[in-house]
Parts: structure tokens; sequence; C-alpha cells
């Protein structure tokens, strides 16, 4: 029995040796080593403390390098080398409903588009709110106390914090993506308008016209960055088109019930739009772009497909995106010294400058002046022979029908006719307007409908070309790594412009006359053009990728 047992002990401790490796020996070599690893685990782990987003970017580029994209039988499909992830039509993508509604690309393609064309209506709002306001403040019930000093703070506080928005927008829109962006904004935004409609001093006025500025800022880049990166190129020039419609419509809107009711209920109002964009927004899906660039190719392919189908053009370009993706997790990752030299990049500074004159000669030729001050503008125009709330809302139907003929004219012509036509005659107008009113200074006249006729060709030239195309560009010409910022400095450096203009246009108009500013405004127009016809390319009909290529010098590529 005791021979048993000992046996017994014996060929367990030798099970167990063979368990743990071997002979004791072997077991303390076995665990030195593992010491030893541990220690240098323990060491690549403080050495990598601060490189927690460069170890996530090799996880993805280690994954992405594994896939490619294929047809299957039911469309497209994502295989890696494990065939563990497979799409086909079948799959629920937009949410995780098991209920798939059944819609063509170009349909989900508008919805999207709409999602944030709805809260850019809500910047024409803002816009267009102070010219209704302020002739309400001066009557002698106001709850307000005016004077022209506070009434060129009311408008221009709106204006004064959306260069800061743009910048703040660029950052955003990298950090937690181009649509949970505007989920964020919608909030300030109700805030903002709350604000006006309870306010009964100056102080609560002139925090809810900075919040709702501040909010057009977050918006200036965010809905065309969005709608550049969830549309095809047929598409895409008509969606940004419309970004300029819902700004002239959220204008009209804003004039038209300010003409009939309170400026208090005309917020209340103007609180519904950010309601309405948060049921909008619910239904479509994040830039898949974005979710690619971020590592979430999963995410971002099923949005890809549900936006854009499975055609083979829409096979190509997510392959595009993906190798683009693939391409730069190749690259070592940049020091910070590295990433400010980037910035100085032909592929950013070339159409960042582009952006900026664009915009700046949209500001300075006088549109958000007319925009903000639209009955004291008509009112000097025309005289005081005509009603001025009736050619104000003339002024903005007109406005509104021709951001829909620009919609229209944009998918048949390209950015660069559309461009000098507009500039030309936006320049002709107001130096027109300049002269008539110099020649006609201090002498009675019966032809006010000339001036008018002016400002009306002045609204359908720069409606159709020098207030969308900068918006609709802005969305096509930045690369995808630095689009949010790009398009954040351009946004920010118009808004800059906004500001200015919106600022010193009662005092230019009081000071200097109307003939000098109209002339000044006139003046910009003209040089503005002529510089931007030896500089604006042509992105009609061009992918993004394209467009990258084309400011990167890849010659092999049209734009």
């Amino acid at each position: 029995m005791y021979v048993k047992c000992v046996c017994l002990s014996a060929c367990l401790s030798v099970i167990k040796q063979a368990e743990m490796g071997g002979d004791p020996e072997s077991n303390e070599n076995v665990k030195t080593q593992n010491e030893q690893k541990e220690e240098n685990k323990q060491t690549d782990t403080n050495t990598n403390v601060n490189n927690k987003d460069n170890e996530n970017s090799t996880k993805v580029s280690n994954y992405i390098q594994n896939i490619k994209i294929s047809n299957s039988s039911n469309g497209l499909a994502l295989i890696d080398k494990d065939n563990k992830l497979s799409l086909n039509k079948e799959a629920p993508l937009l949410t995780d409903s098991k209920t798939v509604v059944r819609f063509s690309p170009a349909w989900k393609q508008t919805l999207a588009a709409s999602a944030a064309i709805l809260m850019t209506f809500s910047s024409g709002l803002t816009s267009g709110y102070s010219a209704i306001l302020l002739p309400q403040l001066k009557e002698p019930d106001s709850v307000i106390p005016w004077d022209e000093s506070t009434a060129s703070w009311i408008a221009a506080m709106a204006a004064l914090p959306m260069a800061p928005g743009c910048l703040l927008s660029g950052w955003m829109m990298e950090k937690f993506g181009r649509r949970n962006s505007h989920y964020i904004v919608c909030a300030p935004l109700l805030i903002g308008w709350i604000l006006i409609a309870c306010a009964n001093n100056l102080l609560l006025m002139l925090i809810g016209r900075f919040l709702t500025g501040l909010c057009v800022g977050l918006l200036g880049p965010l809905g065309p960055v969005y709608i550049g990166e969830t549309s095809e190129p047929k598409f895409r020039g008509i969606f940004l088109a419309a970004v300029s419609l819902a700004i002239a419509v959220g204008i009209l809107v804003a004039h038209l019930i300010g003409t009939f009711i309170s400026w208090q209920w005309t917020a209340v109002i103007c609180c519904l739009f950010p309601i309405l964009s948060v049921i909008l927004l619910s239904a479509v899906p994040e830039s898949p772009t974005w979710l690619i660039c971020r590592g979430e190719v999963e995410k971002g392919v099923k949005s890809y497909y549900w936006l854009r189908g499975y055609s083979e053009e829409a096979k190509a370009e997510l392959q595009a995106v993906i190798d683009k993706r693939k391409q730069t997790d190749s690259e070592p990752v940049p020091t910070w010294r590295e990433k400010i030299a980037n910035l100085k990049s032909p592929e950013l500074l070339k159409p960042l400058a582009i952006m900026i004159i664009f915009f700046i000669t949209c500001q300075f030729s006088g549109v958000n002046a007319i925009a903000f001050y639209s009955i004291e503008i008509v009112e000097k125009a025309v005289g005081k022979g005509m009603d001025h709330y009736v050619a104000m809302l003339a002024i903005d139907v007109l406005r509104t029908v021709m951001s829909v003929v620009a919609c229209v004219i944009c998918k048949q012509y390209g950015r660069r006719p559309l461009c000098f036509i507009s500039g030309i005659w936006t320049a002709l107008s107001m130096i027109g307007l300049a002269l008539f009113l110099y020649f006609t200074e201090g002498k009675p006249t019966d032809m006010s409908w000339l001036p008018l006729s002016c400002l009306m060709i002045y609204i359908c030239a720069i409606s159709i070309g020098l207030v969308p195309l900068p918006w609709m560009m802005c969305g096509e010409v930045f690369p995808t790594k630095v689009r949010g910022l790009g398009s954040g400095i351009s946004s920010a450096t118009t808004f800059l412009a906004f500001f200015v203009v919106v600022k010193t246009a009662p005092g230019m108009m009081s000071s200097l006359g109307e003939v000098v500013t109209f002339l000044f405004y006139g003046i910009v127009a003209f040089i503005g053009t002529v510089i931007l016809y030896f500089i604006l390319p042509e992105t009609k009909g061009k992918s993004l990728q394209e467009i990258e290529d084309k400011f990167r010098g890849i010659k092999s590529n049209k734009v």
C-alpha cells in the first residue's frame, strides 16, 4: 500500500512537472523568461502610455490592410482575410432595428442632405431676424431702450461669435463626427431663441443673439462637409447649393413672420426648427468618410452602403476611401513639428487661400449688410415713395427664387462660369446704384424704380454665384485629413468679415454716405472676381479624391 502511494505521488509529481513545462530547472528557466516578458511588457506599456492613439491607429491599420472590396451576389461585400465581415443589401445598415426601409440611394442622400440643410435654415432665421427686430425696438412702448449704437450691437452680436464658432466647429466635427456635431449644436441654438423670446432687457437679448450667432458659426463648415461626404458627385453640387437656398428661405421666413407678428412670437416660432432638426438627424447615418478615417471601418462601410448603394461607381469610390486610409496608416505617425509643417502643405494652403479670397469677396460685396438692414437700405435707396416692408419682402422672395435657380444651374454649369457671371453683375449693379444716388442726390425724381431695379439685379446676381459657390466648394476642395480644419478656418474668415460688414454698415452709410458705401461694395466685388478668374479651379463632376489630387500636384487626374 505504501509503495502504491509512493508511486502515485511520483506519477502526480511527474505529471505536474510536465504540465508546468518539464523538470524543475526548466521550470525555473520558464519562470525567468516569463518574468522577463512581464518586465518587457511593463516597459513597453510605460513607454507607450502617451501614445494610445498611435497604438489604436496601428491596430486599425492592421485591420484595414487585410480588407478588400468585392462584388457578391447580393451587392457590395466587405471581406477581411478571415471572412469575418460580410455586408449585403439585406443587412440593417442604418440602425439596429430589424426593419429596413427600401429607398433608392438618391432619396437616402437627399434625406441626409436635408438634415444638414434644415439646420442651415436656422442660420437664415438668425441673419434675417434683426431686420424685423430693430424697427420694432424703435417703437415708444419697446421693452428694450433703443439708440443707434444699441441697434448696431444687437445686429452685430450675432455675427461676433461666428468666426470662433467656425474654428471650434473644425475641431468638433473631427472629434465627435459630422452628424453628432449637428446634434450638439441644436442645444445652444434652442436656448438662444428661448432667451430672445423671453428678453425683457438688453443683456438677455445680447446673450440670446450671441448663442444663435455662435451656432451659425458652428454650422457654417458642418453642413457643407457632411453633405460633401455623404453625396455622390452628380448630386453634390445641387445639395451644396441648397445650403445657400436654406439661408435665403430662412431670411424670407424671418422677415415674413416678423412683418405680421411681434419679435417675441417670431423667436418662439424659431424655437421649433432645432427640435425638428433633431428628429431628422436621427434618421440618417454618420459620415462614412469620417468613420473610416477614425478606424470604425465596419460602421463606415455600412453608412456608405446605405447612402450610395452597391453600384460599380460606389464600389470604386469606397475602395478609394479605404485605400487612402491604408496609405495614411502606412505612414509614420507625425510629430507635432511635422503636424505644424503639414499645415503649410500645398494641398491645404492652396484651397485655403482660394476659399478665403472667395468668402471675403462675397462678404464685402455687401450681401449681409442688405440682409441685416433691409428696411433701412431700401428706404435710403428708393426714398419714401414705396412701402419699405413690401420692398423688403420682394427682395427676399427674389433671393429665394434665385437660390432655387442656383441649385438647378449649378448642376448644368461649372463653378467657374457661374462665379464670373455672378461677380461681374454684382459689381455692375452696386456701382450703378451708387451712380444713380450720386447724380440724383438732393434732387426730386420719379425714378424710384431704377435703384430698386439695381437692388433686384444685385440680389439675382449674387444669389447664383458669390453666395452659394464658396459654401459649395468649402465641402469639396480640402483633403480629408484636414477638411475640418480647412473648412473651419475659411468659414471663420467669412464670419469675421461678416461681423465687420454688419457692424460698420450703419456707420459707413451715416458718415460716408450711401454713394461711397455702395461704390465700395461694387469695387470689392469686381476686384475679387478678377482675382478668382485666375485661381479658381473647376470641381463640377469630380470626386473628392480627384480634387484632392489636383492640389497635391498629381496631374493624372483632371480638375
